[in-house]
């Protein structure tokens, strides 16, 4: 994610809300105890999922790919006290991480954790959801959407992480290149969604259902 100039990354970052030092913390001892930390969401990108919770009024959210639990509990934060936020992973390090921090947070009453396969903890929900992100593996991108998008309520919004791809979507090559250059290609044809792709840190699409 080094194809935004540093400076500029360095000034949004300091021109975005501070995230309070629980997140802070956890987005330290993501880097300091996970492997591959770079795919924590970080200040900006959890800033915006709890902004766009916020504005969407949302009490329920879905999100495929918990990692360390930072944008988990960061759009937490944007919901009412009896919302709920169902997060599926499969990552034992991670997920371990994850409960200990919700654990602490006061917004973590508000999260279930699905362990397991993200497809068939989405297959066993009977909810219908206000707002989803997915930030897993990439080669399932369009079978997340895919699931997703049937229990998102009209006018529910889906944001997707990584669309960008460290650029490499606009000279795929391995496997997950070529994934997400597809996820992006298909759903900007895609009649059942209004589409607006953001370049913020490693791109964020943003899929209103309509």
């Amino acid at each position: 994610m080094e194809f935004i100039d540093e400076k500029i990354e360095q000034y949004v970052y300091e021109h975005t809300q501070d995230e309070g030092e629980l997140l802070t913390r956890l987005q330290k001892e993501t880097y300091k105890s996970l492997e591959y930390p770079q795919m924590v969401s970080g200040r900006t990108v959890g800033r915006f999922l709890k902004l766009q919770a916020q504005l969407l009024g949302a009490r329920r959210i879905l999100e495929v790919g918990t990692f360390s639990g930072y944008s988990a509990l960061s759009m937490a934060e944007g919901l009412p006290e009896d919302g709920r936020l169902f997060t599926c992973d499969e990552d034992p390090p991670a997920i371990a991480v994850a409960k200990r921090y919700f654990a602490e947070s006061p917004h973590g009453h508000k999260i279930t954790l699905l362990e397991g396969k993200a497809l068939d903890s989405i297959a066993g929900l009977h909810e219908t959801f206000d707002m989803a992100f997915i930030d897993a593996d990439k080669v399932n991108y369009l079978n997340y959407f895919n699931a997703i998008l049937p229990i998102m309520r009209t006018g529910g919004l889906i944001v997707v992480d990584n669309v960008l791809w460290s650029g490499r979507v606009l000279d795929p090559k391995d496997e997950s290149d070529h994934a997400i250059h597809n996820f992006n290609e298909t759903v900007c044809r895609d009649k059942r969604v209004e589409v607006l792709m953001l370049a913020v840190r490693d791109g964020l699409y943003c899929l209103r259902k309509k």
